[in-house]
Parts: C-alpha cells; sequence; structure tokens
C-alpha cells in the first residue's frame, strides 16, 4: 500500500475507534455511504448548462464531498482487505487492454455497446 494512504487510513481508522463507530460501519452501510456521497457530488452538477463551470466556493464544496466518498473507500477498502492502490493499478491495466487506443481514442462509448464501424 502506497505510505501516504497507509498513513490516511491509520487516522480514519482511529478516528473510527474512538468513536467506536466500527459497530456501524458494516461493508453494506460503507458502500452504501459511498453512494450516497458520490450522489452529493453529482448534486452539485445536476442543473448546470453546458459550458457552465462551478465557482471557487462551490468548488470547495465538491472537494468536501469527494473527500467524503474517498474517506468511505478507503474505510471499505481496509474492511474488505482490499489493497486500493493494487486495485487501481490492475484496473488500468484491464482497461488498457478492454479499450486499446486506436478503437477507443476519441470515443466516449464502451466496448461492450460497440458501435458499427466508422460510427462514432
Amino acid at each position: 500500500m502506497d505510505k501516504d494512504l497507509e498513513t490516511l487510513r491509520d487516522a480514519l481508522l482511529a478516528f473510527r475507534s474512538e468513536r467506536d463507530w466500527e459497530q456501524f460501519h458494516t461493508p453494506r452501510n460503507l458502500a452504501a455511504s459511498v453512494a450516497i456521497e458520490a450522489a452529493e457530488v453529482l448534486e452539485h452538477f445536476q442543473w448546470l448548462r453546458d459550458g457552465e463551470t462551478l465557482d471557487d466556493q462551490q468548488k470547495a464544496e465538491v472537494g468536501k464531498e469527494l473527500a467524503d466518498v474517498f474517506i468511505y473507500l478507503v474505510l471499505l477498502s481496509n474492511d474488505l482487505g482490499v489493497d486500493l492502490m493494487s486495485a487501481a493499478t490492475a484496473k488500468i491495466q484491464e482497461n488498457a487492454t478492454r479499450f486499446p487506443v486506436e478503437e477507443a481514442r476519441g470515443r466516449a462509448w464502451s466496448n461492450k455497446r460497440k458501435r458499427p464501424a466508422g460510427e462514432q
């Protein structure tokens, strides 16, 4: 595990333990919390028009929500014994195989729903 991530994880585990929150942090509850916090990130973009951006205060608020998502991911991965750095590295390699540059460059669709040749 990355040293910085390990330090953060240890701080989160201490924070949780000091409050006796382990009893509430089941994998189901942590997974639900990831989804809930991710939805709170999305909420900031819900009614933006194309080309409209967030101001600095809104970006700071999104940053807080992203931190919540990250915190719950770190806790969930710890409790499930998943090394996030290794899992993310493996996923990048898997995606490189699934989406070869020559087929995927400039296209927003996945290879599960490939479009006919020549169609973007």
